[in-house]
């Protein structure tokens, strides 16, 4: 069968994405294409357990996440949420065998992968991820019912598809899944590796003193339980160039891309990273971005006068 009948297989199954999809529908499949990679939303358990499996190989296999006795065993990352999240996928229609003869999308075709929770959704079902680590209810529940947010996190990517093509075609699916749903607000946990905020205390440092905002987005805290001070060097022995440089590339792409930091750190020791709270109003993508990765009018926008270390 290989690509071609595994595309036209896929056409004809009842899509996972459907499920909580609301008046929208499901979203636009793909999200996003550039040669051989195509990036949609997982349609199937079978396609989450691939996401789940290529989380593992990252998070575990090469970096040095703890897996539980039952992940060890199945060698897949795996939680609550991810029962009723959606699953982006990055394909790889090259790595699809020209006899395969499969309905969903093989292991070693998922490339990379994202996670992404909806509100409405988090919240019919016990809440965000986020909020194991970061304050965010209170900052949720005060931005009212006409601002809709996105959580966003467990991102990775093999390490044969770690270049700016593949993290740049996973914006832009972003981008698209932002328009369908009319999101207003993306969040999430980003991470360092390293469980030792001294030890990285340049980099915290740099995003505590030039990347927590105007005042324009909410001072979002981490939990009193959890925090960990970031402001570990003085503003005037910081570095900016270096700080930057320090940061892991999908953190450093939120901050270009006009993303900012909460208040406090987390340490987390199942994953070995300390994480930082990624804050994204899609009214703030700069204009840069805008171009590159936008697609029709983000809601909030006027017409057209007429988007959670992690490898990445």
């Amino acid at each position: 069968m290989g690509a071609a009948g595994y595309r036209a297989a896929a056409r004809r199954r009842v899509n996972r994405a459907a499920r909580f999809s609301g008046k929208f529908g499901p979203p636009p499949r793909p999200l996003a294409r550039r040669k051989s990679l195509e990036v949609r939303v997982a349609e199937t358990e079978a396609e989450v357990r691939a996401a789940q499996r290529l989380r593992y190989e990252v998070f575990y296999e090469e970096m040095s996440a703890q897996a539980s006795p039952r992940m060890a065993a199945e060698r897949r990352d795996f939680d609550r949420f991810d029962a009723f999240a959606d699953h982006l996928l990055v394909i790889d229609h090259s790595r699809i065998p020209a006899d395969y003869t499969g309905r969903d999308v093989p292991q070693e075709a998922v490339v990379g992968t994202y996670r992404l929770m909806r509100q409405e959704v988090a919240e019919a079902r016990g809440g965000f991820y986020t909020a194991n680590e970061f304050d965010i209810d209170h900052w949720v529940k005060a931005s009212g019912p006409d601002t809709r947010f996105l959580e966003l996190g467990r991102s990775c990517v093999h390490k044969d598809h770690r270049s700016r093509p593949t993290l740049e075609l996973m914006w832009h699916a972003i981008v698209s899944y932002l328009v369908h749903y009319e999101l207003d607000v993306m969040f999430g946990c980003a991470s360092l590796e390293g469980t030792d905020p001294d030890e990285l205390a340049l980099p915290l440092s740099f995003m505590h003193h030039f990347c927590q905002g105007d005042g324009s987005t909410p001072n979002v805290r981490a939990r009193d339980e959890l925090y960990v001070n970031m402001n570990r060097i003085p503003r005037d022995e910081v570095d900016a160039k270096k700080g930057l440089r320090a940061l892991p590339p999908l953190i450093k792409g939120y901050l270009r891309a006009g993303a900012t930091i909460g208040d406090g750190a987390v340490v987390d020791h199942q994953f070995g990273t300390t994480d930082v709270l990624i804050i994204f109003p899609a009214s703030q993508i700069n204009d840069r971005y805008r171009d590159k990765f936008g697609k029709g009018d983000m809601k909030g926008d006027k017409p057209a006068e007429t988007k959670t270390e992690t490898v990445a």
